[in-house]
């Protein structure tokens, strides 16, 4: 078996600045990170890297509710203009 072929999988905390919230799991990143990269404390006493991220569930505005919604109606008139809706063909 090869030495080394897999990375390092470890706890790493993840950090979403838009809305505020950090969470901890384990991820192959942290075989990415030097030794210098920034830690922070968490719950349980223990200092974990520490990643930001742009976008989290908290964040998300699939899973928030705030996704814009889509004027259906005139995208449907829209196209009934452009390719003729209600024409039959003989």
């Amino acid at each position: 078996m090869k030495h080394a072929l897999h990375p390092s999988y470890g706890p790493v905390l993840f950090r979403d600045r838009a809305a505020g919230i950090t969470f901890l799991t384990r991820s192959t990143l942290v075989g990415r990170l030097d030794p210098d990269h920034p830690r922070q404390t968490w719950e349980d006493g223990a200092a974990y890297p520490v990643v930001d991220v742009d976008v989290s569930r908290a964040s998300h505005p699939f899973w928030t509710g705030r996704g814009r919604v889509l004027d259906t109606v005139g995208r449907v008139e829209k196209f009934e203009r452009r390719y003729g809706a209600g024409r039959k063909s003989d």
